[in-house]
């Protein structure tokens, strides 16, 4: 359900955000480390029978911490098959994809996770795919971040054919994500048990 944008329509909007990005990520960080580790192989497995993922030159993806969903293996995999690899760097509230490649060194964003240094910017139009990452999911796309809306602004600047492809476990889907008329929804979401097409 779209919230009004009125100021009380707002605060009401973040309020329930709040909330709910609170309790998912506490049910996440609960979960057994053995568990996420099996869950996030099977969300690798299920999303490299993606033909999305396949057909996709060039990939931005993100490097996870936390009780994320491990990309580690991931990153590795797509390296193997020879896409070319974007990751995100925050530069002045925004995001900017880096491209990932030898002697590209890593530094720790504000918020936790590792984003490159330096390296070559890789401009939206020419991402094939881009892997989302999100504290919350619905199955319509809509999700919950950290807070920031990074995601909420690139998303718009990629291509329209480019895949959006949201990735959590489980127990991160909820009915419906609260959401407000600049959330932007991604277009499929994988997890360990099924594959969402979103609509």
């Amino acid at each position: 359900m779209s919230v009004s944008e009125g100021p009380g329509g707002l605060d009401e909007l973040k309020r329930r955000k709040a909330e709910l990005r609170a309790r998912i990520r506490s049910a996440r960080d609960a979960a057994r480390d053995a568990d996420r580790a099996r869950w996030s192989r099977e969300i690798a497995r299920r999303l490299f029978g993606l033909r999305e993922i396949l057909d996709a030159a060039t990939v931005m993806a993100f490097s996870s911490f936390g009780s994320e969903v491990d990309t580690g293996p991931i990153l590795r995999r797509l390296g193997a098959d020879g896409h070319s690899i974007a990751l995100p760097r925050v530069e002045e509230g925004r995001i900017v994809a880096v491209a990932l490649g030898p002697g590209v060194g890593m530094r720790r964003a504000s918020f936790g996770a590792l984003e490159p240094e330096a390296g070559a910017p890789v401009p939206p139009g020419a991402i094939d795919a881009v892997i989302v990452p999100g504290l919350v999911f619905d199955r319509r796309g809509f999700r919950i971040g950290y807070g920031g809306g990074f995601y909420d602004r690139f998303l718009p600047l990629l291509r329209a054919d480019a895949p959006r492809v949201g990735i959590c476990f489980s127990l991160q889907l909820v009915d419906e994500v609260p959401r407000g008329p600049g959330d932007v929804p991604v277009g499929m979401v994988v997890t360990q048990d099924e594959v969402i097409r979103c609509r």
